[in-house]
């Protein structure tokens, strides 16, 4: 019990722990103390055994007391009995006690030692002593040193100062500099072993390394840059080699692994391609371009391929992409565009890299690239089921066609202007329509035809040729079953489709003599067609081959392609900064201005790299929208509103 009606009376606990510290624990201090640091010296001198454990026991219990050695140290004892306060902060006894004299101790002893100079010896044998003294002082105070105290860094740090001397580092860097250059990996191995230990030299040779790395890949990347802007497979494989050369040459240990990782993330993200595309999503533009030369059907005379290996390589550049996000939006685009092409090596290899990407970032990254997987092969079984369904309603008018039905929010197609389709083609769609809108209620169907071909025959020539056209060719020259010439004009309001790309259409038609006009000249261009020209069917069209290939790419597709693009890579960065945003304040509630954006750039790093000034945009935006608010007092503070 207390009596709270006079000092200096303390519950027994209490008590007993003060007349322990007054009359045992601290007497005994002073010879405990000396004890230890005598015992230390014997073992540094003499090689004797000591009990490491017994010191650190000690060690952590007076470090762990709040008591004070010195003259005036009972008469603050009694003044804190008296004041009934133990919450005074008191000088640490260890750092003043122990851990001043230890460290003078070490450097006496080492000043004394007989290390030999760089000069006197070959660096090699000098090094070796001076390692074997840092490590074994080094695994000596780890022994009984407190985890707790920061007498361990000071001690590595005393002891570099001891043993390496500026004009012996920088004796060390020249000779680290010169191997770096001359990239000789053994005697890389054996110096760094001796230099490791200590911290200043081990930082400075790794730094070095990533300098000599990061200057390579970028020259390399530099020197190439001409061509290899429009060639991934030279970009991607060069970067490959180098990666693979300097995995090589510096394999040495964890520590370099980083120095390689940060140099070929440099120099991939920022290099000469990436300043003469004026931007720094080229390089995932590049490798998504590259995985699409390796699954695209090849020509047999193509050497074959070890994907698995290839794909282990792609994902060895993709780790050092910044922009995922931006390698995704082409990959997926290209991988949707094999699909519908029908250009995939096979299913199994599109499954194979997505898994590999799945592992690297997770399933919400690769989701959409397995539903255009899932929608190709449900599409199989739907046009089987329509195909059925066409004979047993015994429909005798529709083509002979096939479809791909792929979800909206997994394309990455831009869609065209409705055009107006012959009758020969609505039927067939309509029917289609009509078949899946009775499957699928509440579904809207989009024609994407833009991305759709056919075959068409030429019936009225001796040779029967069959012509391999895209939708917007197929549409034109099937008018030419009403008429045998048509103007320009004609044909747009006919076929509603727009003028630059029907110039476009027609310029292929025309190159390839399938079409014809007396009112171009043989070397036209899309601007030379006009309006009132007349485009006539080239009845005595001749080839060497009956199977004639006349769909080729359309300009103003592919630029809409990537203008949609570029757009849906903003877009979809400012739904994933304010859906960080919001997850954050929900379980903060109250943040810093400042402190938000630094959370959301280390949440977001490993997918891209935001912008502050977009962040700042989106806080904004959701401050509109009322999902939070400023501080009334302090307009630095965010609140989340619920």
């Amino acid at each position: 019990m207390v009596n709270e009606g006079r000092r200096g009376i303390y519950e027994i606990d209490k008590l007993a722990k003060q007349v322990w510290k007054e009359i045992f624990f601290i007497p005994l201090f002073t010879c405990v103390r000396k004890t230890c640091l005598n015992l230390i010296k014997e073992h540094r001198n003499k090689k004797l055994p000591i009990n490491t454990q017994l010191i650190k026991n000690i060690i952590e219990l007076y470090s762990k007391n709040f008591v004070l050695v010195n003259e005036n140290f009972k008469n603050q004892i009694i003044e804190l009995i008296i004041n009934g306060s133990r919450s005074e902060s008191i000088n640490d006894m260890y750092g003043q006690y122990f851990e001043i004299e230890f460290l003078q101790d070490i450097e006496d002893f080492y000043r004394q030692q007989n290390i030999p100079s760089l000069e006197s010896t070959s660096m090699i044998e000098s090094l070796t002593q001076i390692s074997e003294y840092f490590d074994q002082e080094i695994n000596f105070g780890k022994s009984f040193l407190p985890e707790s105290k920061s007498t361990l860094q000071i001690l590595i740090n005393k002891l570099e100062e001891i043993f390496l001397p500026n004009h012996y580092l920088n004796s060390i860097m020249d000779q680290m500099k010169i191997i770096v250059s001359t990239e000789n990996s053994q005697d890389l191995r054996v110096l760094y072993k001796l230099v490791s230990p200590f911290p200043k030299i081990k930082d400075e040779v790794v730094q070095l390394i990533e300098n000599h790395i990061y200057k390579f890949g970028a020259n390399t990347i530099e020197r190439i840059s001409g061509i290899s802007i429009d060639d991934p497979k030279l970009y991607v494989e060069t970067i490959i080699d180098i990666h693979k050369k300097y995995s090589d040459i510096f394999d040495v240990g964890p520590v370099f692994k980083a120095a390689l990782d940060k140099a070929c993330g440099k120099f991939i993200n920022n290099n000469a391609i990436t300043e003469k595309a004026d931007t720094k999503t080229k390089s995932p533009e590049l490798l998504a371009r590259y995985c699409n030369t390796l699954l695209k059907k090849r020509n047999k005379t193509m050497e074959e391929i070890n994907l698995d290996k290839k794909f282990n390589e792609i994902l060895i550049v993709f780790n050092y992409i910044e922009d995922k996000d931006v390698y995704a939006k082409f990959y997926g685009k290209m991988l949707a565009k094999r699909l519908v092409d029908q250009l995939s090596v096979s299913n199994d290899d599109e499954k194979l890299i997505i898994s590999k990407l799945k592992q690297t970032c997770g399933f919400e990254y690769t989701s959409k690239f397995e539903q255009m997987i899932q929608d190709i092969d449900i599409s199989k079984t739907l046009i089987d089921q329509y195909r059925m369904d066409c004979k047993n309603k015994n429909l005798k008018d529709i083509v002979d066609f096939s479809v791909m039905v792929l979800r909206s929010n997994s394309r990455s197609f831009s869609p065209l202007p409705n055009i107006i389709l012959p009758i020969e083609l609505k039927a067939t769609f309509d029917s289609f329509k009509d078949f899946y809108n009775c499957r699928h209620n509440g579904r809207k169907l989009i024609l994407l035809h833009q991305y759709s071909k056919g075959e068409i025959q030429r019936f009225f020539t001796k040779q029967k040729y069959t012509l391999q056209v895209s939708i917007y060719q197929m549409i034109v020259l099937l008018l030419f079953n009403e008429e045998l010439n048509w103007t320009v004009e004609q044909i747009k309001a006919k076929t509603q489709i727009k003028t630059e790309l029907l110039h476009q259409v027609l310029v292929s038609l025309l190159k390839s003599k399938i079409l014809f006009s007396k009112e171009i000249t043989e070397d036209f261009q899309d601007s030379n067609i006009k309006m009132n020209h007349k485009i006539e069917l080239t009845e005595d069209f001749i080839s060497e081959n009956l199977r004639v290939n006349l769909n080729v790419g359309l300009k103003s597709t592919k630029q809409k392609d990537l203008e949609y693009l570029n757009e849906s890579i903003d877009e979809d960065r400012k739904f994933v900064i304010q859906a960080a945003i919001v997850r954050i304040m929900k379980e903060r509630q109250n943040l810093k201005y400042s402190l938000l954006i630094k959370e959301i750039i280390e949440q977001l790093s490993l997918r891209f790299k935001p912008k502050v000034s977009l962040i700042k945009k989106c806080i904004d935006l959701l401050i509109e929208k009322e999902y939070l608010q400023r501080d009334v007092n302090d307009k630095d503070i965010l609140h989340y509103v619920t």
